[in-house]
């Protein structure tokens, strides 16, 4: 009798023992770019491969009875758009690496996740993400000036006005414009996610990653200076939210697939990529080539994709938005999933070694 009523009282303190602080806390992550990060596979190209013999068995563990998961425990918030994640929060009619990305987090995690994305196209590190350790190019900004100032003096001559000339301060107004909206994303979602997400209501936020997928826009002449400005980015990003390891991913530019990347985009992708020797983001940030994970179906179909009729149902998009290949998407969010997990450990295992 005495050893039914210890059992009772376990089980019932058990049942009644306040949530552990995990139990609690919403793992987030931040999804941050330009256009591919915005995700550019179309959906109905998903929708076509996750049910064609062929394919679909790369896209089984997204699906149940024949349609796309909807997760009850990963979140996302898009610009306007936020809700369970399930496919279809790319680029409007698209799909990104968010899918593959945050159902490796939402399985790998006890608690639930919360992703944030912001991205816009033709968004460059070098200008418009551009954040505030890496200064002002002075004489990049002399230059914008003259232009935007010819710009208007013959638009007034054209039209016959009298607008006032843009002035540098004009012209400064737009380096860092898209850092800035990053960060104030974040913090909009930081105070209004209860609102924003009922299911989460009660719970504690806590940064736990940041993704990087960009790069295109900066390989027209800004790609020497990638380096530098990449790091000064992750060193703002981590202070400015108030998290000094912050793990950070990066996917390493990789438009030029099979070949050899040439030029400014080999530029790019080898600055990229040297963010992994940079001794104090040893064990917190992770580079990945993503030319690696090619879709080469749509690679080889492309060159002639308006005569070949099986394009629609092989890729959706130009080579520098990897073709619109939810296959390739896919595979890099996976590989994004693989190192924030890989990067998360390693935080864990500093955490317990102090």
């Amino acid at each position: 009798m005495m050893r039914l009523l210890i059992g009772l009282v376990v089980v019932w303190l058990f049942a009644n023992a306040p949530l552990h602080a995990a139990d609690k806390t919403v793992k987030v992550f931040i999804l941050a770019g330009q256009s591919n990060m915005e995700g550019k596979a179309r959906n109905a190209l998903l929708d076509y491969q996750a049910t064609d013999a062929k394919t679909k068995d790369l896209f089984a563990h997204l699906r149940k009875n024949d349609k796309w998961v909807v997760r009850d425990d990963v979140f996302i918030k898009f610009l306007d758009r936020k809700g369970p994640l399930t496919f279809g929060y790319g680029s409007p009619g698209c799909t990104g690496v968010e899918l593959e990305f945050g159902t490796a987090m939402g399985n790998h995690f006890d608690q639930p996740v919360l992703l944030i994305k912001a991205a816009w196209g033709g968004h460059s590190l070098y200008k418009l993400f551009r954040s505030p350790s890496a200064g002002l190019p002075e004489a990049m900004l002399q230059k914008d000036l003259e232009e935007a100032q010819k710009r208007v003096k013959q638009d007034n001559e054209k039209n016959k006005k009298d607008a006032p000339l843009p002035t540098l301060e004009d012209i400064k107004k737009d380096y860092g414009s898209s850092y800035r909206k990053m960060l104030a994303e974040v913090k909009d979602v930081q105070e209004n996610y209860a609102k924003l997400f009922p299911e989460l209501e009660g719970k504690t936020l806590e940064l736990a990653g940041f993704v990087w997928f960009q790069g295109f826009n900066d390989i027209f002449g800004a790609q020497d200076e990638y380096a530098s400005n990449m790091q000064h980015f992750i060193k703002d990003v981590r202070k400015d939210l108030g998290t000094p390891n912050l793990p950070f991913v990066i996917g390493a530019l990789g438009q030029n697939g099979s070949k050899p990347a040439t030029g400014g985009m080999l530029t790019v992708r080898e600055a990229q990529l040297s963010m992994n020797e940079v001794p104090e983001f040893k064990g917190n940030v992770k580079a990945f080539p993503v030319d690696v994970l090619v879709d080469k179906a749509a690679e080889a179909m492309f060159p002639n994709w308006q005569k070949e009729p099986e394009w629609v149902h092989t890729g959706s998009d130009r080579p520098y938005h990897y073709y619109g290949s939810a296959i390739w998407f896919n595979r890099i969010g996976k590989a994004m999933g693989d190192a924030m997990l890989e990067l998360s450990g390693k935080a864990l295992a500093a955490g317990a070694a102090k």
